[in-house]
């Protein structure tokens, strides 16, 4: 629509102009006003909103083929920008199927193995539906080995991230679980136990502390009762990187997309399973902590700096993604769990995967993973990269050749006094070039935009040009430089077509010549665009076919305006097309080159 909006002065301009032309030269006032009109209103690119949906909804389908639903089909513009994809870390570049990997009791009098996995499930509450994945894995492997609570649970106090732990109340003890740097604070003798959880979370696992003291009767407030622990011990959770992790990270890197690690977890862990999946700079991590005590001028040093982000509550996660949007990234969040919610919502794109622990980030997320194989954001963002490609060139289509049009009807004036083509020309040049060539091009396979890479992760990938070629930048730009080169292109066949036929023939047959030639060089140009698509193709032969038996038909050539050519007319008509073609497809690098 902003497209739209922005070429309607170029065609009033032209369209004031064949009127100003038609009144210099002395035509009647009323017919130089609808020649006027007339081009004004057939330059209009009325179909630029219509090509833009049917080349989302086209890429939106092939996704949903792929494993990727885009809930809502605009976002495939956004991801053709993506530059940088955060992952949450667990359920996301790792499986969330934790397991109890390591018990490691402390102190001499200690409990062993088995009771310290038992006071780590006491923290916990009681049944199945357990709050949080940790707690879970504790249960199941306290059930394998036949561990069991002690006692009802009396008091709990589920996991919150902004809290760190969880605890429970039973027979007479308080039983707490949770990050050891926030445990251990809570201990009366914490010990040096800070060099064992560098050491597992380094290896990938995550850490949890574990502490109890007595207690009389039930306190009101577990939270504050916390204090003078005792500690038990560390429990150590294996959770294994996705198969899919390192080759998704590799592709992403390999297609200029940066990737950036943010976990509530511990910041060994988190450079552990970044370094795993082949995040680059795994090993410069940035806590939570730090990151809310920094101004924002060195939050957006920090993201640019850093790719592992630890130790991050929800909220953090939204300052994260607010301070990567700021720093210029257009943004891709992906996470699975209620935790996430709000940072994917907050992304330019948010990412859901299948079988989130929680209904809330899916419903949050513009597009949802429908398998476990994170190589299929690969295949969106790529997506929606050659979305980019096809608009950019069916609108190239669209657009230049409407310039065209009134670029020749200008000249055409100027030079004959009277525009070369009618109001019904002006028409059938539309219904023959614009809405279905253009549209064909919107949905059909993307243009290469790069050479091939020669083997690496995106080798045989069916987008590896598009995806070769980097984020989608600079789309006006581009456009504004097509439409330049088609609009001359069309301009020069129509025009030398036209002076030809009137240089050796009566002013019916130049125009006919100069419409024939309009629309031949179009649709030569949007056949070069779309060479290898058979779609396009055929809609191309379709449209010359029909102007063909539209010029050559005695009645309908009438009806038209239009006088039937003889061979050498359509020679020269074609000639002047292929040359326009040819310049529109070469001329732009002969020139860099000679500029080189």
């Amino acid at each position: 629509g902003e497209l739209t909006s922005s070429v309607l002065p170029l065609t009033l301009a032209g369209g004031g102009a064949v009127t100003a032309l038609g009144v210099l030269w002395g035509r009647p006032l009323r017919e130089a006003v609808r020649s006027g009109l007339a081009v004004a209103v057939a330059a209009v690119p009325e179909g630029l909103p219509l090509v833009a949906t049917v080349a989302q909804q086209s890429a939106a389908r092939r996704l949903s083929g792929r494993g990727a639903v885009v809930r809502s089909a605009r976002v495939l513009e956004a991801l053709g920008r993506v530059d940088t994809v955060c992952f949450d870390k667990t359920g996301t570049l790792t499986e969330n199927r934790l397991r109890v990997a390591r018990l490691v009791p402390v102190g001499a009098d200690g409990p062993d193995e088995e009771e310290l996995l038992g006071l780590a499930a006491a923290a916990g509450a009681d049944g199945d539906d357990q709050a949080h994945e940790t707690d879970r894995a504790v249960m199941d492997a306290a059930t394998e080995h036949g561990v069991a609570s002690d006692g009802d649970c009396e008091s709990g106090l589920p996991f919150a991230a902004e809290r760190g732990f969880s605890a429970a109340v039973r027979n007479g003890r308080l039983v707490v679980k949770g990050a050891p740097e926030v445990v251990l604070r809570r201990c009366a003798d914490p010990g040096d136990v800070r060099e064992q959880v560098q050491r597992l979370a380094g290896e990938g696992l995550r850490v949890l502390a574990v502490a109890d003291r007595a207690v009389d009767g039930c306190p009101d407030d577990l939270e504050e009762a916390a204090q003078e622990l005792t500690l038990r011990g560390l429990v150590a959770l294996a959770d294994t990187v996705r198969d899919s992790s390192a080759a998704a990270v590799e592709q992403l890197g390999a297609a200029g997309v940066r990737v950036v690690i943010a976990t509530g977890d511990h910041p060994e862990t988190a450079s552990a399973i970044a370094a795993q999946a082949g995040v680059p700079d795994a090993d410069r991590v940035v806590t939570g902590a730090q990151f809310a005590r920094a101004s924002d001028a060195e939050r957006l040093r920090m993201v640019r700096e850093t790719a592992v982000f630890a130790r991050l509550s929800p909220e953090q996660k939204v300052s994260l993604v607010a301070a990567l949007r700021r720093a210029g990234a257009t943004l891709a969040m992906t996470g699975d769990g209620v935790n996430d919610a709000a940072a994917i919502r907050l992304a330019d794109v948010g990412v859901g995967v299948a079988g989130a622990e929680s209904p809330a980030a899916r419903t949050a997320a513009d597009l949802v993973l429908t398998d476990v194989d994170l190589t299929r954001l690969v295949d969106a963002i790529g997506e929606g990269r050659a979305m980019w490609s096809r608009v950019r060139d069916a609108v190239s289509v669209l657009v230049g050749g409407n310039a065209g049009e009134v670029a020749f009807t200008v000249l055409g004036t100027a030079f004959g006094g009277r525009a070369p083509l009618g109001t019904r020309q002006l028409l059938l040049v539309n219904l023959l070039t614009d809405m279905f060539p253009a549209l064909a091009v919107a949905v059909s396979a993307p243009r290469a935009t790069a050479s091939p890479a020669s083997g690496g992760p995106l080798a045989g990938h069916p987008l590896e040009a598009v995806l070769a070629a980097g984020p989608q930048r600079g789309f006006a730009r581009e456009v504004r430089r097509m439409v330049l080169v088609r609009g001359a292109a069309t301009t020069a066949g129509a025009t030398g077509a036209w002076a030809g036929g009137r240089l050796t023939g009566p002013r019916g047959r130049a125009g006919t010549m100069g419409l024939a030639a309009l629309i031949t060089t179009q649709l030569g140009q949007t056949a070069w665009a779309g060479r290898r698509s058979p779609l396009v193709l055929a809609t191309v032969a379709g449209s010359l076919a029909a102007l063909v038996a539209v010029v050559q038909t005695p009645g309908v050539s009438r009806f038209f305006g239009c006088t039937p050519l003889d061979p050498v007319s359509w020679l020269v008509v074609l000639g002047w097309a292929t040359a326009g073609t040819a310049g529109a497809e070469i001329g732009p690098g002969l020139i860099e080159r000679w500029r080189g």
